[in-house]
Order: structure tokens, then sequence, then C-alpha cells
């Protein structure tokens, strides 16, 4: 069933690309394997897949000591600055970092460990106040000051579009992310690019490929329903 699902997935993100006018290569799928058990991630990993998303830092060690090393995780879910240490060799990405704080102590372990270590800047676009992110008239403020951390590289943005029964809602988000992703490049800052946008998930990701995610967070299209 896992493998079906992946499939279905795969083709979605195929589809949307093409519909863009883009190659499929230049999205990323992340499987957001919260709450998932091991056994589930193996599966999908058999199937080819490679990145894994984690909401929690715990649940993150846990897994990466029971599966292969090749595996590259991300860190999407808030990242609280006492648990940075345990995830600052590890981690491929980390896409939730929206306090100046938070980055200055990603950057005191990143030392540590002799590593420079890529990062999003998480905007809450739709402003809506359950959410984290830093406001998107914000972000241009906080990515020049977390640029003058040498340990870090900024890589792009991420959001979480507002939960919607209708895809085509989140368009406007997505699309407001992707201009203030083009701003923000325009003022060629040092250890910054613009590369990345991780946006989209289950509901809406065909929408944010469409817009111009490069990396989308796709979970219960995986998994299932998490109980």
């Amino acid at each position: 069933m896992l493998a079906e699902n992946l499939k279905q997935v795969e083709a979605n993100i195929a589809d949307a690309c093409r519909r863009a006018g883009r190659g499929r290569e230049e999205v990323t799928l992340i499987a957001v394997s919260k709450t998932k058990p091991v056994s589930m991630l193996s599966e999908i990993y058999d199937c080819g897949v490679r990145d894994f998303g984690e909401n929690k830092v715990q649940e993150l060690c846990e897994k990466r000591e029971l599966l292969p090393g090749d595996i590259r995780w991300h860190m999407i879910g808030h990242l609280q600055r006492n648990k940075v240490k345990y995830i600052i060799r590890d981690a491929a990405l980390i896409h939730s970092v929206d306090t100046y704080r938070l980055a200055e102590e990603i950057n005191i372990q990143a030392k540590k460990v002799k590593r420079i270590v890529p990062v999003l800047i998480e905007v809450n676009i739709a402003g809506e106040a359950s959410k984290f992110g830093i406001p998107a008239e914000e972000a241009m403020q906080l990515t020049e000051e977390i640029a003058r951390l040498d340990s870090i590289r900024i890589q792009g943005l991420m959001t979480i579009a507002p939960y919607v029964e209708n895809p085509e809602d989140n368009r406007q988000y997505f699309r407001k992310i992707r201009e203030l992703s083009v701003d923000i490049a325009k003022e060629n800052i040092d250890n910054v690019s613009m590369g990345v946008l991780s946006m989209g998930m289950t509901g809406d990701y065909m929408v944010a490929i469409e817009e111009g995610a490069t990396i989308v967070r796709v979970g219960t299209g995986i998994f299932g329903v998490r109980k």
C-alpha cells in the first residue's frame, strides 16, 4: 500500500512539474515520517526515498540510529534552542529557523562539530496565530542578521500554508513566498541563496510546485492518516 501511495504522489509531482514547465529533478520529495514506525520508513526507503522529515528532535534521533546512514534527515518542526545540539551533526537541512536566537545557537553548535549548517527561514505567510514563523515583512531583516553568522548558510524559505479544503486557496500564499524569495535574492546578501522553497504538503503540494516549490513535504499522502 505504501509503495502504491508513493507511486501516486510521484505521478502527481511529475504532472505538476509538466504543467509548470519544470523538470521533475527540480523538486525534492520529503517523506514526512513523524509518529510513523521505523518499519514504514524502511518500506519507503526500499522504494528509493532518501529524504525524510521529522517534527521532533527526539524522534529524529531515535530513528536515525535504526535506519541506513545515507538518509537525509530534515528538521521541519519547531526547534527549541536546547535541542539543537542533538541534531547539529546529522540534519541535512533545518527548515524552521524563525528567530535570530535560534540561528545563533545553531551557529554555536555548528562550530563545535566544525560544520556549516544549511537552514531555511520559516515565514508565517498567512499570519496565522497558531503557527510559528516570522511575518513576511520581517523576513528580509532576519535574513540579513542571520547571514552574518559564519557557520550557517541560508538556502531559502519555508512556509506552512493554512489548512484548506481547496488547494487553490493556498496558491496566493505560495506565490507570495516565491515573490519574497526573489526580493531577498535581489539584495545579493553574503551567505544567502534563495534556491530552496520548502512549501506544500499533502493537501496542496501540486499547487505549490506550480508556484515554484523546490521541496514538498508529504506525510499523509504517503503514510496514511496519523492516528
